[in-house]
């Protein structure tokens, strides 16, 4: 799908990912003539890797909280977003946010469901237990015909055997009682049937869910409106005419191809968590020599911030938190190298606690992925290492499982050869396969188990949120978070730190046009998606809270496109 001559259009869109896709079809819709080039070999970007949830305040979708009201969210984000609070953005995607949803579900191919998520701090001021969050509804993705090929595939650590689970958890659900209820067998039984024909079919699972759901609507929208999107064509610089952007010169088939835009150049291409020069820059365990391992995608290297510094666009890390932090297990890909598990799940278990290498426990593990890196990151302060472990006794490991590792009754041998798993017949035994000090250990355990049994978490208050509860198990009393870890042999999986985008990124208008370094837009230059800096402030109010301000910034963008047109 690489280009191979020279071509002029009204819009051109670089990235793939939910910010470019959302631009491009607004855009068209609109009246424009618009084309999307994409880096990679397969378009989604890292929408693709998501859970394709959306934060839209007032949505009209999901249960409402009897508190729920516009000004109750705008006091969230305020609380929420502390010294970088924006009024005009805010102010701009309440305002829109309900309507992005309305007209891309009236006009494209795109669908969403409710969800029951509560916000990440419900007792926060102006948080609410359910009714912010919608997701991406599940699709058939061989709807795309010749071009499911191109569709970038889940994260492959949180599939079995390439299938993807239903985003609501029912899937998992069943998965886990498969040994215990007929039912469940059933069930599974039928789930796994179907993906061996997609399988056969198609070389991969086309009943997708989560983020490559709304990855492969938003592409299935572009196609169906004559939305060409260019896999395998990197933009290498800026077409400029005196301070103006007026296109890009990209890697075409044969060479150089230049791309005219006659409305404007839009820059989506993912942020930039692999940038290693801006992220050690940004990211403080890197600064102290730390690791990072981002589960996004490699091609992520910032190449959108690069390009509109050549117009004069400035960018600085301003962020207190840079990225959207994700604790990561590195599972060995039996190439010398390792795959990123991002733990979303496991933590909210009973039965799991998660501790540093002086054998404590650091913070509620049943927080979200953000604030639970967030708290690593600052344990570790003054250690070269950022890294933390994963603990379950033996009954917890067969219910839940531990990261890659999953429940009985699939094996664990293989995991614990290759080293990704550690276990240990006693407390002592583990804390010595890991490097943890071992009393410590014993002692943080005993703590927890006092407190446990009675299903309190007398350091951290586990399980005290609608948000802890959540993703626990119900079937658990008093507290579905909280349950002792007391017989061995005792397991353990290493955590260290990965993301799921950057935060900080690109100054812009409401619009979306790029600033300056005198803060004064750049004629014909645009940003959405994570090129563009998050409203949050570098904070993680709730599930979708970069889908949500990234479809509703691009729609705002793309209509701002085609007024201006």
């Amino acid at each position: 799908m690489a280009l191979s001559q020279d071509i002029t259009c009204d819009v051109l869109v670089i990235g793939s990912g939910a910010g470019g896709l959302s631009t491009a079809v607004t855009a068209k819709k609109h009246g424009l003539d618009v084309v999307v080039i994409e880096k990679d070999d397969v378009f989604g970007g890292t929408t693709a890797f998501s859970g394709g949830v959306l934060w839209i305040p007032g949505n009209g979708r999901a249960q409402t909280d009897a508190r729920e009201s516009r000004d109750r969210a705008k006091e969230y984000l305020k609380s929420e977003t502390g010294n970088f609070f924006q009024d005009d953005m805010i102010e701009a995607f309440l305002d829109t946010g309900p309507k992005m949803l309305d007209w891309f579900e009236n006009e494209t191919e795109v669908r969403f469901v409710p969800t029951m998520y509560p916000d990440y701090h419900p007792t926060a001021p102006g948080g609410v237990d359910v009714g912010r969050s919608v997701l991406a509804a599940p699709f058939d993705s061989s709807e795309l015909g010749p071009e499911l090929k191109r569709l970038r595939p889940p994260l492959s650590t949180i599939t079995f055997v390439g299938m993807m689970f239903n985003s609501s958890n029912a899937d998992l659900k069943h998965f886990f009682k498969a040994t215990k209820s007929i039912t469940s067998a059933l069930y599974v039984a039928k789930r796994l049937g179907i993906h061996a024909v997609e399988l056969a079919r198609y070389g991969r699972g086309v009943q997708v869910t989560s983020g490559n759901a709304l990855a492969a609507r938003l592409a299935r929208s572009c196609f169906k409106l004559g939305i060409p999107i260019h896999t395998g064509t990197p933009a290498e610089s800026l077409i400029r005419e005196g301070e103006a952007v007026t296109g890009a010169v990209v890697k075409g088939a044969n060479g150089p191809v230049r791309i005219s835009a006659r409305r404007g150049v839009v820059l989506a291409c993912g942020g930039f968590p692999h940038d290693r020069a801006r992220t050690t820059e940004a990211y403080p365990h890197l600064k102290r020599g730390g690791e990072h391992l981002s589960p996004v995608p490699a091609a992520n290297t910032g190449d959108g911030i690069k390009l509109a510094e050549t117009a004069g666009a400035q960018m600085e890390i301003r962020y207190p938190s840079a990225a959207a932090w994700m604790p990561v297990s590195k599972v060995p890909n039996g190439k010398g190298g390792f795959t990123a598990f991002p733990h979303l799940l496991d933590r909210y278990k009973p039965g799991i606690i998660a501790v540093l290498k002086n054998g404590k426990r650091f913070c509620n593990e049943a927080e979200s992925y953000h604030d639970v890196g967030a708290a690593m990151i600052a344990a570790c302060d003054g250690e070269k290492e950022t890294a933390a472990w994963l603990i379950a006794d033996k009954e917890t490991m067969g219910k839940y499982g531990l990261g890659y590792a999953k429940p009985a009754p699939l094996p664990l041998g293989p995991l614990l050869k290759n080293g990704y798993l550690k276990k240990g017949e006693t407390l002592a035994a583990l804390a010595q396969a890991c490097g943890i000090d071992a009393a410590a250990l014993e002692a943080t355990v005993a703590e927890y188990n006092r407190g446990a049994a009675n299903g309190r978490d007398e350091q951290f208050g586990r399980g005290e949120t609608a948000f802890n509860r959540y993703l626990a198990d119900p079937e658990v009393k008093p507290n579905p978070c909280v349950g002792p870890v007391a017989k061995g042999p005792f397991y353990a999986v290493k955590l260290v730190m990965g993301d799921l985008g950057t935060f900080d990124g690109l100054k812009t208008t409401v619009q979306g046009q790029v600033l300056d370094a005198d803060e004064q837009p750049i004629s014909g230059l645009y940003a959405v998606g994570n090129d563009r800096a998050s409203i949050m402030g570098g904070n993680y109010p709730g599930a979708g809270i970069t889908l949500g301000p990234i479809m509703t910034f691009g729609f705002i963008t793309g209509r701002h496109l085609a007024e201006a047109a």
